[in-house]
């Protein structure tokens, strides 16, 4: 018997758009002898439908019964259809965030990737860093603002002041670079709290770290499997969204990284201690940066790493032998 496997993609967040190449890329690798699709769509609104090819969309949504374990819609009368599992292909808010997640707890679905909780800690940038600071591995200084807190008084711009530039201001729970500006000057900053603010009510300040960031990605339950080690050169700028995703005119990606064999264990390494430390499952890639002195400073985990043409996350794995669709289904293994 196939396993009917439910990719949720597009959501309703500023990521919908590469959410969408993502689900596309994870079809095109799905095993059809093993598994049989579900598409379910979420617009930007946040309505959700069956989707079944262009311009067929059917109305449906997860039931949150746990005895009906699967996707209502709604195609001449009320129709459910039972699913072994839910793979969450949505970036950012409403969906990396453990909200839908929650939704699969609730109903007693299995759910492939990251809980509720990891998904929750991880996509908040000043929570994670607490915590793995706690676990012993270093983090970017920061200053967490409130948007009342800036709005009432100025005691946080000495906080920033302390700092020192260039800092990077980032709303709080948003991915992708979207939202986030390098400010290397006073007279900047406000306009760009400003705009981070508009995408979050928590934005936190970080010191940039000198050095260059790696990755790792990272595949798996109890034992998971740990990819190569990338690098994102830099020969301007910084890796925003554009450069993410449209056109890379500053950044190359190394792939493995120019490091020696050594480092690259360690990155590796701390990279799984973060993965544990965050409670996470299934799959994520971990963003470290390794300074001049080669110490690991840790950036950020995404639990729902992007899976599109640009995208790191499958390219690290291909460094450790594990083609995309063996992730796919190694992945689809790890449902709980």
């Amino acid at each position: 018997m196939k396993q009917r496997v439910a990719v949720i993609f597009g959501g309703c967040s500023t990521e919908h758009d590469i959410s969408v190449k993502s689900a596309q890329a994870i079809l095109e690798h799905m095993d059809e002898e093993k598994y049989e699709p579900v598409m379910v769509w979420i617009s930007p609104q946040g309505q959700w439908a069956w989707y079944r090819g262009p311009g067929e969309l059917i109305p449906a949504f997860l039931s949150p019964n746990r005895e009906d374990h699967g996707l209502i819609y709604f195609e001449d009368g009320v129709h459910i259809l039972p699913l072994s599992c839910v793979l969450p292909v949505l970036h950012g808010r409403n969906g990396e965030d453990g909200t839908v997640q929650g939704l699969c707890q609730l109903a007693g679905i299995p759910v492939a990737g990251c809980g509720l909780l990891s998904s929750a800690l991880c996509l908040h940038k000043h929570v994670a860093h607490q915590l793995v600071k706690a676990a012993g591995i270093r983090v970017p200084d920061s200053v967490l603002l409130r948007k009342h807190q800036v709005q009432q008084d100025g005691d946080w711009l000495k906080e920033v002041e302390i700092l020192g530039f260039p800092v990077f201001v980032k709303p709080v729970q948003e991915g992708s670079s979207i939202g986030i500006h390098r400010v290397e000057r006073m007279e900047d900053l406000e306009t760009a709290i400003w705009d981070a603010f508009s995408y979050d009510e928590e934005v936190t300040v970080e010191k940039a770290v000198e050095g260059f960031e790696v990755g790792c990605a990272i595949l798996g339950g109890r034992e998971p499997l740990v990819g190569a080690v990338d690098e994102v050169e830099l020969r301007g700028g910084w890796l925003d969204f554009r450069e993410k995703y449209q056109q890379r005119k500053q950044a190359h990606i190394h792939m493995p990284a120019r490091i020696s064999q050594a480092v690259a264990g360690r990155i590796q390494e701390t990279a799984l201690r973060i993965y544990e430390t965050l409670r996470c499952s299934g799959f994520a890639r971990v963003d470290m940066f390794l300074t001049p002195e080669e110490d690991i400073v840790f950036n950020e985990v995404n639990t729902i790493p992007g899976l599109t043409e640009h995208s790191r996350y499958p390219q690290m794995l291909s460094g450790a032998g594990i083609g995309f669709s063996q992730m796919v289904d190694y992945l689809i293994g790890t449902a709980k």
